[in-house]
Parts: structure tokens; C-alpha cells; sequence
């Protein structure tokens, strides 16, 4: 197991190199001037232009500028943005409240999500299952700011359950409708799976031994049947984990909550592309940690994978 770890830890640092190099390209080699509209109505005085320049080191080659950030990331530096305010100042602000968001709705999207595909991957066809599938196809039918705005309108607007606006602390309490929100999609697509995985295992070879050898139907259905069933689910949620945090931009704006989506989105709309890239490059660190998380996950679930 420890050499499988450290091979999987080598083989993520050419990941990581190649993601991060893709994303700041993408951001710093658009054409164009990238102080256009700093200075107002006005073009930007040239002491300024000059400044700015060499602080993001624009006149080296693309693959120079991306080694010096590289450097001074390690260093725990995520630079600033082009108003002076640090990155990593900002994404310690943001971060905590983005990730209680995503935990919040991976915990919704798995406990419903995989218990009503249990039910119905136990159970089979009836009125539970068909109750399910339209369900699950109507929630994956909707945008996601759909299913946010009706939600906003009905719990707050008309019933006064909720405030429709989270405040800056952010508690777990306000985080729940949005998190069923940011979760509502892949909540339909576990569900799904987990019915799938279940119903297809139910007739295995090892299910139908348990079972002859006389074990009590909850320990085939819990110890042999599940295990195996929920390794497709954990690899979704553990990617998916990510995939909400960088989702999140539609529903923290949805329920105006100040996270990294809205960082991400005002650096979009400032073509701030310093504060845009730092936080892609720290979801991109989050994707290749929950990788290797579930890659690790798949020996403790099923006896029949192990890492030699």
C-alpha cells in the first residue's frame, strides 16, 4: 500500500503541472490588453502600465511567467490582484465558507441520493421506483438556478422559512437549502447509480453464495452487496466534491453567499486573470487530493481489490 501511494502521489505531480500550465495559459495568453479599462475611461498612465508589468512579469515567455508563479505558490504566495488586495488573503476568507457549502450538499446529495436508490434497487419495480426515476429525471431536467430561484421564492418569499439572503458567517444552518440546491443534480445521478449498481449486483455470483451459505439477509444485503454496489458512488461523490466547489458561482450568487464561486466570478468580470487562476489552481489541487482519496477508498470497500 505505501508504494502505491507514493506512485500515485509521482504520478500527480505531472498532472498538476500540465492542469495548472492549461489553466494559466488560458487566462494570461488572451489577446488583448490586460489593464484596458484599470484606469477608468482613460488609458492607463505608462509608470502604471510599466509597474504592472514587470510585477506579473508580462514581458518574460509564458512558460517563464508560469514557473515564477509556480514559485511563488509554493511559497504560499497567491499573488494580488490588479487593485493591490492579496489572493490568499481573499481565498482564506472565502474558502471555509465555500467548503461547509460543498460538505453540506455532498452529505444531502449522498444520504438521500443513495438511500432512495437502495430502496429501489432492493425493492425493483413499483410505484417506489417509478417515484424515483421521475423524480430524479425531473431534478436532473432543471438548472440548477432554477431549482435555487423556485426554492428561494417559495421557502423564503411566500412561506418565511428562510432568509433568501445567507449572511457573511455563513452558518450550517443557512448553508442547507443551498447546499440541497448545489447538490439537487448529482443527488438525481446517485440515486440513479446507486439503483443500477444495486439492482445489477443483486445477481452476482458472491451475492447468491452469501446467501446459500444461509447468512442473515441484512448482512448479505449490508456487508456483500452494498460494498460492492457503492464503489461507482464513491468515486462520484469524491469527484464530485470538487466539481461542487468550482460549480458553486450559480448558487452562491443565487443566495448572494460569499464564497469562491463569487471571487471567481467578480475576477471573471474585473478580468482580474491573478484571483481567477489561483483559486482554479487550488480546485485543481482539491480534484487530485479526492482522486487519490477514493482510489484508496476502493481496497477498504471491496476485498477483492487490493494494492500490491
Amino acid at each position: 500500500m505505501g508504494r502505491y501511494i507514493l506512485r500515485r502521489l509521482l504520478q500527480l505531480i505531472p498532472v498538476f503541472v500540465g492542469s495548472t500550465f492549461l489553466i494559466y495559459a488560458l487566462v494570461w495568453a488572451l489577446p488583448g490588453d490586460p489593464f484596458a479599462g484599470k484606469c477608468g475611461q482613460r488609458a492607463c498612465p505608462q509608470p502604471y502600465v510599466d509597474m504592472m508589468t514587470a510585477k506579473y512579469n508580462l514581458n518574460d515567455s509564458l512558460v517563464v511567467q508560469y514557473f515564477k508563479y509556480l514559485g511563488n505558490l509554493f511559497s504560499g504566495d497567491f499573488g494580488e490582484t490588479f487593485s493591490g488586495n492579496s489572493i490568499g488573503q481573499m481565498v482564506a476568507d472565502a474558502a471555509p465558507i465555500t467548503i461547509r457549502l460543498a460538505v453540506i450538499a455532498v452529505i444531502i446529495e449522498a444520504v438521500i441520493g443513495i438511500g432512495a436508490g437502495i430502496l429501489t434497487g432492493l425493492r425493483g419495480k413499483g410505484f417506489l421506483d417509478n417515484l424515483v426515476l421521475v423524480s430524479t429525471l425531473f431534478l436532473i431536467s432543471l438548472p440548477v438556478f432554477v431549482t435555487g430561484i423556485v426554492l428561494q421564492l417559495v421557502l423564503a418569499g411566500q412561506w418565511g422559512i428562510i432568509n433568501p439572503s445567507v449572511s457573511a458567517d455563513a452558518t450550517v444552518g443557512e448553508l442547507i437549502v443551498p447546499g440541497f440546491v448545489l447538490g439537487s443534480l448529482s443527488m438525481a445521478y446517485i440515486a440513479r447509480l446507486t439503483r443500477a449498481s444495486i439492482s445489477e449486483n443483486r445477481r452476482a455470483d458472491f451475492v447468491r453464495t452469501a446467501i446459500a451459505k444461509g447468512q442473515p439477509n441484512r448482512r448479505v444485503v449490508g456487508v456483500h452487496l452494498l460494498r460492492a454496489s457503492v464503489i461507482p458512488v464513491i468515486t462520484f461523490l469524491g469527484t464530485d466534491l470538487g466539481a461542487l466547489m468550482g460549480g458553486a458561482i450559480v448558487t452562491e450568487g443565487v443566495f448572494n453567499i460569499n464564497g469562491l464561486g463569487g471571487l471567481v466570478f467578480r475576477g471573471i468580470q474585473e478580468k482580474d486573470g491573478a484571483t481567477v487562476t489561483g483559486i482554479v489552481v487550488l480546485l485543481v489541487i482539491v480534484y487530485l487530493l479526492m482522486s487519490l482519496v477514493v482510489d484508496l477508498m476502493y481496497a477498504v470497500l471491496d476485498p477483492r481489490i487490493r494494492y500490491d
